[in-house]
C-alpha cells in the first residue's frame, strides 16, 4: 500500500525528466527567435509576430485531437510518436536557409509540441497515486519551471559569447532527443481503449464543462505571450540590456519554483481556489510593475512577481479542470486547458507584434496589463463559481 502511495516513483520521475527536456529545448530558443529572424532575414516586428504565432496556433489546432487520442489509444505510443516528430523539427531549423522555409518548419513544429505536451502531462497524472494527484500535478510543473530558469540563460549566453544560432538549434535538437529516449523507458501497464462514446461529439475534443476555466486561462496566456516573445527585443532596443533576458527568465523561474513548493501544501489540502486567487493577484501586480516602472527595478522585480503568481495560478487551474472531468476525460481536460493557453499565447504574439510595430512597446505592454486585469475579474466574478458548481468527486 505504501508503495502505491509514493509520490516520487520512477515512472513519475521519468515523465518529469522528459518534460524538462521538452521544455528546455523549447525555451532555449523562444527568447532568441525574434532576434534570429530580425538579424538573419531582416524581418519586421509584425511579421515576427505572425511567424512565431504560427507555432502556437498549430499547437492550438492539434491539441483537442491529442486529448481524444490519449484518451482513446495507448498513451505511451501516442506520446513517443509525438515526441519523435517534435525532436525531428529541431533539425529542420538547421536546414531552413530561407525565411519561407523557416516559417514553414516553425509552424509545423507546433503540431508535435501540442500533442506531446498533452500526452506527457496526462501520463504524469496516470502514474501518480490518486491520494497525491493534486500535489503531484503541482510538482510536475517544476520540471518545466527549471527548464524555464536554465534554458533562456544558456541560450542568451551562447548568443552573447558565440553568436551562433546553429549551435543553439543543434543543442535543442540533442536535448529533445534525450527526452524522447527517457520517455521510451517508461513502464506503463496496458490500458484498454475507451469505448467509442460519442466519438465524433465536440465534448470528446474539448471539455465543454470546463469552458469557463479555459477562457480564463486564455487571458493569462495572452499576457505571457506578449511578454515572453518581445522581452528580448524590448530589453535590447529600449533599455540597453543585451544579456539580461536570461536573468529575467531565471528570476521568473525562481519565483515559479518557490511558489510551486509553497503552494504544494495548499494543493495537498485541496485549497485550489485559494491558490488560484493568490496567483492571479500576484501576477497582476507583476505585470503592472513591468509596464509602470520601465527601469531595472521594475524589469527584474516583475520577473519574480509574475513567476510567483503563475506558479500558484497554473497548477490550481489545471487541477480545477481535471476535478470537473471524469477518469476517461483526463486527456481531454489537459488538452482543453493547454489549448486555451495556446490560444491566448498565439493571440498575444500575433496582436502584440502588430501593436509594437504601429504603436510602440509601451502601448503593447499596457494592453497586456489590462488583459491580465480582465482575466483577474473573470476569475473572481465567474470562474470560481463555475468550478465549485461543476467539480466531481472522482479518483
Amino acid at each position: 500500500m505504501e508503495q502505491k502511495e509514493r509520490l516520487w516513483n520512477s515512472n513519475y520521475l521519468k515523465v518529469m525528466a522528459a518534460n524538462f527536456s521538452m521544455s528546455f529545448a523549447f525555451f532555449l530558443l523562444t527568447p532568441l527567435l525574434p532576434l534570429y529572424l530580425k538579424e538573419n532575414f531582416g524581418t519586421s516586428k509584425d511579421m515576427i509576430g505572425l511567424v512565431l504565432s504560427g507555432y502556437t496556433l498549430m499547437a492550438l489546432v492539434v491539441r483537442p485531437f491529442s486529448g481524444y487520442m490519449v484518451d482513446s489509444f495507448p498513451r505511451k505510443k501516442v506520446l513517443l510518436l509525438s515526441l519523435f516528430f517534435y525532436f525531428l523539427c529541431f533539425g529542420g531549423y538547421l536546414v531552413a536557409s530561407t525565411f519561407l522555409l523557416f516559417a514553414i518548419v516553425r509552424t509545423i513544429h507546433g503540431a508535435p509540441f501540442g500533442a506531446s505536451t498533452v500526452a506527457n502531462s496526462t501520463m504524469a497524472i496516470d502514474v501518480l497515486p490518486s491520494s497525491r494527484r493534486t500535489e503531484g500535478i503541482g510538482y510536475y510543473g517544476l520540471s518545466n519551471n527549471l527548464a524555464t530558469a536554465i534554458a533562456p540563460t544558456v541560450g542568451m549566453f551562447i548568443y552573447r559569447y558565440v553568436h551562433n544560432f546553429n549551435l543553439l538549434f543543434a543543442l535543442a535538437f540533442v536535448v529533445a532527443g534525450a527526452g524522447l529516449m527517457v520517455d521510451a523507458t517508461i513502464k506503463m501497464p496496458k490500458r484498454q481503449s475507451v469505448p467509442n462514446k460519442k466519438a465524433l461529439s465536440f465534448d470528446r475534443f474539448f471539455l465543454v464543462r470546463g469552458w469557463m476555466i479555459g477562457l480564463n486561462i486564455a487571458f493569462f496566456g495572452l499576457c505571457y505571450g506578449v511578454l515572453s516573445n518581445y522581452l528580448a527585443i524590448y530589453g535590447k532596443e529600449k533599455m540597453g540590456i543585451t544579456s539580461g533576458t536570461g536573468t529575467y527568465f531565471m528570476l521568473l523561474s525562481i519565483g515559479l519554483i518557490l511558489s510551486r513548493l509553497q503552494g504544494g501544501k495548499m494543493l495537498r489540502k485541496g485549497r485550489l481556489i485559494h491558490n488560484a486567487a493568490e496567483g492571479v493577484l500576484i501576477s497582476t501586480v507583476g505585470y503592472f510593475l513591468f509596464v509602470a516602472c520601465p527601469n531595472m527595478v521594475g524589469y527584474y522585480g516583475s520577473a519574480v512577481l509574475i513567476g510567483l503568481g503563475n506558479g500558484h495560478l497554473w497548477p490550481a487551474f489545471q487541477n480545477m479542470i481535471i476535478a470537473i472531468a471524469k477518469n476517461n476525460e483526463r486527456g481531454t481536460a489537459n488538452s482543453t486547458i493547454l489549448t486555451c493557453w495556446d490560444l491566448g499565447m498565439g493571440l498575444g504574439i500575433l496582436f502584440g507584434g502588430t501593436v509594437v510595430e504601429y504603436a510602440g512597446y509601451a502601448t503593447a505592454f499596457w494592453w497586456m496589463a489590462a488583459m491580465h486585469v480582465a482575466g483577474a475579474l473573470l476569475f473572481f466574478l465567474a470562474t470560481k463559481k463555475a468550478y465549485l458548481k461543476r467539480k466531481l468527486d472522482v479518483q
